[in-house]
């Protein structure tokens, strides 16, 4: 019988305050998080962020408790699901790989090897594909894989994305309900899902799916909790002085406000574990932004961390995917991208309104303003709830 390996990937996060520096540095290293016309400008300016930000990010990651849970949830989430795998007669060691943080992806892998797994299925916490996500681990695995022959022999699937499963909206479903259940007025309460944003030039010039997997992963939730209430999606958490999607989370809670809504649940529709995002971003920020709008209940949905119906589920698509063909990372890598640099979009703010960030040649005004806005935090600048 063939020694079966689950590989989970998720971002990670810093487990205490001392990790928050190198955890900076590390997360704008990646170019899939700030894109820039020449690589050896990549990790100085990851330096520079690290070193001018991370004390303010630490009062942050103060108030959630001095570190993110996300290690920590994440190792539940791959025991839960190793122990709904035995349940299911499926014999199978589940490993964990973070992006940014301990345990990164190569240690993970590193155990894999130490293991002698032969069968693997790659499955990402992210429920919908993103380059930034899903898309960035890919290409760091394709990269390990291309340079070891010993994983080549290692029979492997990827999972790219999974938020059409019926468990996973299932599990949604229950805990939207299991908030509204609580309030005085369930049918009036507004339903707010606040996804993590991309850059448009992510969606209109690399084709990723992201936009059009989230509005139809709302759909679904919203079709499987079968009520009466309104709803809106909203992009959280955007960087730089660039278009994300839209609208932003900042802005449509008090535009909603204004239209006279006073209860409002938010679902956190693109994670599925208690982090910074959720707990100092949607949790402090905006249920103070919301409350200074007018709004009168501020309600959150938990993340699903172990819901037992989301682990089931998450167990399930293991097991199918190694019963079905592998599908290696390369073809799990959907985007072709053709942006070389950082994304091209109109400014949300400049020295002037036709101001380009980027127009094939380097606009020495429009970096010097990125790396002020960066350094800063001024502006729209704000990734994962950390500048």
């Amino acid at each position: 019988m063939s020694r079966v390996g689950v590989l989970l990937l998720n971002l990670g996060g810093p487990d205490q305050l001392e990790d928050v520096r190198p955890f900076l540095f590390n997360l704008f290293a990646d170019p899939e998080i700030i894109r820039l016309p020449f690589p050896w400008l990549q990790k100085p300016l990851a330096w520079l962020i690290s070193t001018l930000r991370f004390e303010k990010s630490q009062e942050n990651y103060k108030q959630i408790g001095g570190g993110s849970p996300l290690r920590r949830i994440t190792d539940e989430q791959a025991l839960a699901i190793q122990e709904q795998l035995e349940n299911k007669g499926q014999d199978a060691q589940v490993y964990v790989g973070m992006r940014y943080w301990h345990p990164f992806t190569e240690e993970a892998i590193a155990k894999i090897k130490r293991d002698q797994i032969e069968k693997l299925v790659i499955l990402p916490l992210y429920p919908q594909y993103s380059i930034s996500t899903s898309g960035s681990s890919f290409r760091l695995l394709d990269q390990i894989w291309q340079k070891d022959p010993e994983l080549q022999k290692i029979e492997h699937t990827v999972i790219p994305s999974w938020y059409q499963r019926s468990g996973y909206l299932e599990a949604m479903a229950e805990l939207i309900a299991q908030e509204l259940d609580q309030c005085p007025d369930p049918d009036r309460v507004h339903i707010f899902f606040s996804a993590h944003g991309v850059p448009m030039s992510y969606v209109e010039e690399a084709g990723d799916p992201y936009q059009a997997e989230i509005e139809d992963c709302t759909a679904r939730i919203m079709k499987a909790l079968n009520r009466p209430n309104s709803h809106t999606l909203a992009y959280q958490s955007r960087v730089g002085p660039v278009e994300w999607l839209k609208p932003y989370t900042e802005e449509a809670i008090p535009a909603l406000a204004e239209e006279g809504v006073k209860d409002l649940l938010v679902v956190p529709i693109s994670f599925v574990s208690e982090h910074i995002e959720t707990l100092q971003e949607i949790d402090m920020e905006y249920r103070e932004l919301a409350e200074e709008s007018g709004i009168e209940n501020f309600y959150r949905v938990p993340a699903l961390n172990t819901h037992p119906v989301f682990i089931n589920e998450l167990a399930e698509l293991a097991i199918e995917a190694l019963e079905a063909p592998p599908r290696p990372l390369a073809d799990a890598i959907r985007m072709k991208k053709r942006i070389k640099m950082y994304p091209q979009e109109n400014w949300e703010w400049g020295l002037t309104t036709t101001a380009e960030v980027w127009n094939g040649r380097l606009a020495m005004v429009g970096f010097i303003a990125l790396l002020l806005e960066l350094i800063s935090g001024s502006g729209p600048l704000h990734f994962a709830g950390l500048l």
